[in-house]
């Protein structure tokens, strides 16, 4: 998609706040530093719509991006950061859940996992969380500048081992560095959100 125009509309806490558009929507999840607001921007071709932030658990709503008013990317709190409190990150998973179990424009969830690392027990839940409510999920590697190709099938791997991962979801290599599987993330959203 070519991407000229992006709006933030809203940070959502409640369904009473979620944007009226009708539009179709894709939820981004992930650890707290594994990549999301990088993913974001190097999608929509800015430098810091999304914001990156050097501290983890930054985002704490539900952040509704209008892009070309033709799709909503939905920015969900990372999880797995340890500064926050048990009470905090309880309210945060009510509001995640809330939101992808009852909000029908959400058409797929992108599942953000670090390259580097197996996936870690948020990872795990979240992914086995998405199949259970047969929420379409799109399996999306970052970091992979950080690895010298040759290893990277051996990590690959690993992930879809850890995930039990079902070969018929999108699992894609992403950098936002070299930009890398930009238009596979692309073409795997327009396909969930447009059934193209």
């Amino acid at each position: 998609m070519k991407v000229n125009n992006v709006d933030i509309i809203i940070s959502a806490v409640s369904p009473a706040q979620y944007p009226e558009t009708g539009l179709p929507e894709i939820a981004l999840a992930g650890r707290s530093n594994v990549g999301k607001s990088s993913f974001i921007n190097t999608l929509i071709r800015r430098k810091n719509m999304a914001r990156t932030s050097s501290k983890p658990g930054k985002t704490q709503t539900l952040n509704f991006f209008n892009i070309e008013d033709k799709l909503l990317f939905v920015d969900v709190p990372g999880y797995g950061y340890a500064k926050v409190s048990k009470s905090e990150q309880a309210k945060w998973g009510k509001m995640i859940e809330e939101y992808m179990t009852t909000r029908k424009e959400l058409k797929a969830v992108v599942s953000l996992v670090d390259l580097r690392h197996d996936p870690s027990v948020e990872d795990v839940q979240m992914y086995e969380y998405l199949k259970y409510y047969n929420i379409p999920v799109i399996v999306v590697a970052t970091k992979a500048d950080k690895i010298a190709p040759g290893k990277w099938n051996k990590h690959i791997n690993a992930i879809k081992k850890k995930l039990q991962f079902d070969s018929t979801d999108d699992f894609i290599l992403f950098s936002s560095e070299t930009k890398q599987g930009m238009e596979e993330a692309w073409a795997a959203l327009e396909k969930h959100a447009f059934g193209e």
